[in-house]
């Protein structure tokens, strides 16, 4: 999944809502061209679907055309008109319920979603709702654990879960969190497999302090090899090859005067002006 986390994770911004369409094509090419066994999920940035089908569909379209061989949006019933377009186009959607960060500000920040039983009502049938319109999948992030397992028990569809407890079909957690890269707070579910981020200062650090103390590169040159005036027995000489494209070759001879044109085995082609 390439995810508008892109954002806060790489660009240095400090939520979802300042990536573009175009910057998460730019992220989902990128992925793709790496031709992944994966199912690549292209997300569908804030604005990028909220004003309307016809803008859905080709935002969806560009995300596709880059490598996605599916789309992710976020919202409840109320997105169901924009999944059945997008749908319309020949394009599977994924859908996301629970703490959806590109509502943060209508959230008041990054809190845990269906925590009453209106609000867990209000989420399940959400999820119904992308379901039948055709969802093939459904994100469920930052919901109690036992909403998650009974949204996911209650539907035909399979559910990822982000900080969802165990009982979701799958599990995803952002590359950075689960690498230790970057210093932003974790959130309380993420779990850490390494610390690459430490590695990464650490070794720029160490290249840093051998060249400020001349270790680095150091005075050691390769010894150059000297060119052999005499072919090996039985083995004849190439002709040295003449780098040089055909509007090189037109403009030294529209030169006056011509130069002349020696070679040497180690030095494919000299332009040598007569006299010198």
């Amino acid at each position: 999944m390439v995810g508008d986390s892109v954002a806060n994770t790489v660009l240095g911004f400090p939520d979802t809502l300042h990536v573009t369409i175009d910057d998460m094509a730019r992220h989902t090419g990128a992925v793709a061209r790496a031709d992944p066994t994966a199912l690549v999920v292209g997300d569908l940035p804030w604005m990028s679907y909220h004003t309307g089908t016809r803008d859905a569909v080709r935002n969806a379209a560009a995300l596709v055309r880059a490598g996605a061989a599916c789309v992710k949006l976020e919202g409840g019933a109320v997105r169901v008109p924009v999944v059945e377009a997008i749908l319309a186009a020949q394009i599977p959607v994924m859908g996301h319920l629970g703490l959806t960060p590109q509502s943060v500000l209508a959230m008041g920040g990054y809190r845990v979603q269906g925590r009453d039983l209106d609000a867990a009502k209000l989420l399940l049938d959400d999820a119904h709702a992308l379901e039948d319109a055709g969802c093939f999948a459904l994100v469920l992030e930052g919901v109690p654990d036992a909403l998650a397992a009974k949204i996911t028990a209650a539907l035909g569809i399979p559910t990822i879960g982000i900080g969802a407890g165990p009982d979701t079909d799958g599990q995803v957690l952002v590359f950075h969190d689960l690498l230790g890269l970057g210093n932003r707070p974790l959130a309380k579910f993420v779990r850490e497999y390494a610390q690459l981020g430490a590695l990464v200062t650490e070794a720029v650090g160490r290249f840093a302090a051998d060249v400020r103390s001349g270790a680095f590169p150091g005075r050691t040159r390769p010894t150059p090899r000297a060119p052999t005036s005499e072919p090996r027995s039985g083995v004849s000489r190439a002709q040295p090859k003449v780098l040089m494209s055909a509007p090189v070759v037109a403009f030294i001879r529209s030169m006056s005067p011509l130069p002349s044109l020696v070679t040497h085995s180690d030095v494919p082609l000299i332009a040598k002006p007569d006299g010198v």
